[in-house]
Parts: structure tokens; C-alpha cells; sequence
């Protein structure tokens, strides 16, 4: 009886150890590290407005995957394989009225390696086109200001996309610049020059995979 009791104690130990054990590793938050995207292209650039010295495009979305970090067919923009969609200066998430998916985000006026926890009370918009968009859309009202006088785009400094993705897990992003190369044009740039090189973005983000909101 004695040796049936001490059996019983030991297996209810080792029950007690590795429910523990499974208990900690499932709370554990995944390390993630920032990733940086260069020239991605937000859209066709077909040429180069002679009045407005501004390029004009074909109108068509770069379709990007955090989740992956690749770029998404065109012909994929119906599904929940994107997260972000980018043409020229506007940038879509795939939920509300751009997509199937669980996507919305808000901007966070700060650093982005302060962007440590998304608070349970954030907000997230979801695009309702063309009244509003998840990423504000307009000169100094997201994340980027336009100077009329250069026709140049500068991301705003200290502002970090905090995005919902397409399947409802978390990723920030930070724009570091427009031009091909990472490489503001100057205001002397020619035609030329802005043919080949705007509309290009450089961003780092940080995708958290395990689903929890902490970076």
C-alpha cells in the first residue's frame, strides 16, 4: 500500500512539473528583430507631370506580406496574403473597406524602439475609403510631410505605423525614406531623376508572429 501511495505521489509531482513547464513556454513572448525594407516600389511610375513637375503612374498597388516580408501578386489582392498595400504616398491595410482581412492600424507619435507593448485600450481604424484611411492619408497628417515648393516627400520624424495585420497578429513600422536608394533627391533634381528614383520606400518593421503584443 505504502509503495502504491509513494507510486501515486510521484506521478502527481511529475503531472505538477510539466504542466508548469507547458504552462510558462505558452506565455513566453517570441524575440523579434527589426527587419529593413529597401526600395520597395509603391507603384508603376509611367512619367513625369511637365507642369506639376510630379510623377504619374498606372494606379496599381505593391502588395506586401509583414508576415513574410515579400512582396504579394496583384492578382492575390483579394486575399488575406498581404498586410500593407502602398501607392505613392497612401498606404492601405487589409481590412474595412480594402480587404478580407482583420487588418487596421494607428500612428504613434514616439521612438520606435519605445514600441515595446500595444496597450489593451489602443484603437484601431480600418480604412473607409475614400473618407478615411488606418494610415492618415495627407501632408503632415500621417507619417509623411509635402513640400509644393520641391514636390519632395520627408517621412515625419518620430511616428511609427502600429499595424493589425491581415490575419489580426501585431507589427510596427517606421517609413526612413521614399527615394530609390534612401536618398532624398535634391530640389535641383531633373526630370530624369525623379522618373527613376521617387516613389521607392525604405521602412523597418517588426512583426511579432506568436500573436501577443509586445515587441
Amino acid at each position: 500500500m505504502r509503495q502504491i501511495l509513494k507510486t501515486s505521489l510521484l506521478l502527481l509531482t511529475l503531472s505538477s512539473i510539466l504542466f508548469s513547464c507547458t504552462k510558462d513556454e505558452t506565455t513566453v513572448a517570441l524575440p523579434v528583430t527589426a527587419i529593413t525594407v529597401s526600395n520597395l516600389p509603391a507603384d508603376t511610375v509611367l512619367g513625369i507631370n511637365k507642369i506639376t513637375g510630379r510623377p504619374f503612374s498606372a494606379g496599381k498597388y505593391t502588395f506586401f506580406s509583414l508576415e513574410r516580408n515579400a512582396i504579394v501578386p496583384n492578382t492575390d489582392s483579394a486575399s488575406t496574403q498581404w498586410d500593407l498595400a502602398f501607392a505613392g504616398s497612401k498606404i492601405l491595410t487589409n481590412g474595412g473597406t480594402s480587404g478580407t482581412g482583420l487588418g487596421g492600424a494607428f500612428i504613434y507619435t514616439g521612438l520606435f524602439d519605445d514600441v515595446k507593448t500595444i496597450s489593451n485600450d489602443s484603437v484601431f481604424k480600418t480604412d473607409n475609403a475614400p473618407a478615411s484611411f488606418a494610415v492618415t492619408f495627407g501632408s503632415g497628417k500621417g507619417w509623411y510631410v509635402y513640400d509644393q515648393l520641391t514636390s519632395l516627400i520627408t517621412p515625419l520624424a518620430g511616428r511609427v505605423l502600429v499595424i493589425r495585420t491581415a490575419s489580426g497578429k501585431y507589427a510596427k513600422v517606421e517609413i526612413i525614406n521614399y527615394y530609390k536608394g534612401g536618398v532624398t533627391l535634391p530640389i535641383t533634381a531633373s526630370d530624369s531623376d525623379k522618373l527613376s528614383k521617387q516613389r521607392y520606400y525604405t521602412f523597418r518593421y517588426a512583426y511579432q508572429p506568436n500573436g501577443s503584443k509586445t515587441f
